[in-house]
């Protein structure tokens, strides 16, 4: 089975996830079913086929987050020993050699990614093309738009 690189953060994220799907999510939908059900005739009933469709979906769910954490290898990045490298987990200082823009990332697992809160997936091309490099070095991506150079300013493990 091939572990899934996890960041600390991320792995309580699905651990909450998962919490409130079996705890909160589960018996609410398994109550919308119950109530339904007490109306009659199911064949017409859009409540007990809506109440159906969303325990699917919760089921589903909890069986994909654990799978997930099952096959989780959760990384702290504060305890990586990278020698200042980039590498899963660390947080990535960039400026962008064309524009000037100063970005930050930080590389976490493809399940925690989100660009809006600055957290690239480690499959993507910008986190491959800076996995290894150290302050001062330049990362070539190949981007949709053609090659983008990126400047290592800092790298940092929080």
């Amino acid at each position: 089975m091939i572990k899934v690189p996890l960041t600390v953060v991320g792995a309580e994220l699905l651990k909450e996830e998962l919490h409130r799907l079996k705890t909160v999510e589960r018996p609410r939908v398994i109550e919308a079913i119950s109530e339904a059900r007490a109306q009659g005739d199911l064949s017409e009933n859009a409540e007990y086929d809506a109440a159906k469709e969303r325990q699917g979906f919760i089921e589903g769910r909890i069986q994909e987050l654990e799978g997930k954490l099952s096959n989780a290898q959760i990384i702290d990045p504060k305890l990586v020993d990278s020698d200042g490298r980039v590498v899963f987990g660390a947080t990535v200082d960039l400026e962008d050699m064309e524009s000037g823009d100063a970005v930050t990332y930080q590389i976490v697992g493809d399940d925690e990614a989100d660009l809006k809160l600055g957290k690239i997936s480690i499959s993507s091309p910008i986190a491959r093309a800076l996995i290894g490099k150290y302050a001062g070095d330049v990362a070539e991506v190949l981007a949709p738009g053609g090659i983008r150079e990126y400047e290592v300013l800092d790298v940092k493990f929080i």
